[in-house]
């Protein structure tokens, strides 16, 4: 979308903070993240150099802790956790998509940094419930559909502008109370001054339950 009104722009690289393996699953499914190494979705990703030495064997076993707390957690951490390069690769595969082994190492920064925003976002939109009260929002669960257009992504593309590559659904627990948001992802501008890198836009907002509409009005009428 060309205007950056109402969402959440993002650009890739991002710090990293590493574990070994466990059990936890990161917070979005690994099939959604593929689409975006589509042609339209891809154009403005940086390159890797081309590394004909680079195999499976290479890619990466460590795995990044998100900031995004566990509504239940799991031993090991409190917070979900990331794919390594490897479990990415090989869900991936799973899919019948042809992921390159090369391609990791810009694939999966992205994909983390792209959900740490997206969970700054959600956070924005807490602050002023009392979550924080009971330990903050925590997330419960995760779902991506591309096909399946939001309500709001209809009527933009209706006043032209661009359809959302992905779009995902999120499920918050605020104190014992579970609130559903929606998230429209867009590929965004290239930033001139820093041209290599890719760029996104987040439509984050809750879904249009009735609490969902409460918070908007909130919102719209600036009581939050």
């Amino acid at each position: 979308m060309d205007s950056s009104k109402g969402k959440a722009s993002t650009e890739c690289p991002v710090r990293h903070e590493t574990t070994s393996p466990s059990s936890e699953s990161c917070p979005v499914d690994h099939s959604a993240r593929s689409i975006w190494m589509k042609p339209e979705n891809a154009s403005s990703l940086p390159v890797p150099p081309a590394n004909p030495s680079t195999s499976e064997e290479s890619l990466g076993k460590a795995r990044e802790v998100s900031s995004i707390p566990r509504a239940e957690a799991f031993t090991g951490s409190s917070n979900w956790v990331y794919p390594s390069e490897e479990m990415f690769f090989n869900a991936m595969k799973r899919k019948h998509w042809n992921p390159q082994a090369q391609d990791m190492k810009t694939v999966v920064p992205i994909h983390n940094a792209v959900n740490e925003r997206a969970w700054m976002e959600i956070l924005k939109w807490e602050a002023s419930t009392g979550a924080n009260s009971c330990g903050g929002p925590k997330l419960v669960s995760f779902s991506g559909d591309s096909s399946k257009l939001s309500p709001r992504a209809r009527l933009n593309m209706l006043f032209g502008y661009q359809r959302p590559f992905d779009r995902h659904d999120w499920v918050v627990d605020r104190c014992g109370k579970r609130i559903e948001y929606v998230i429209d992802f867009y590929t965004g501008k290239q930033n001139p001054e820093s041209p290599s890198l890719p760029s996104f836009y987040l439509d984050v907002r809750p879904k249009l339950t009735p609490e969902g509409a409460w918070m908007r009005f909130q919102k719209f009428v600036g009581l939050t």
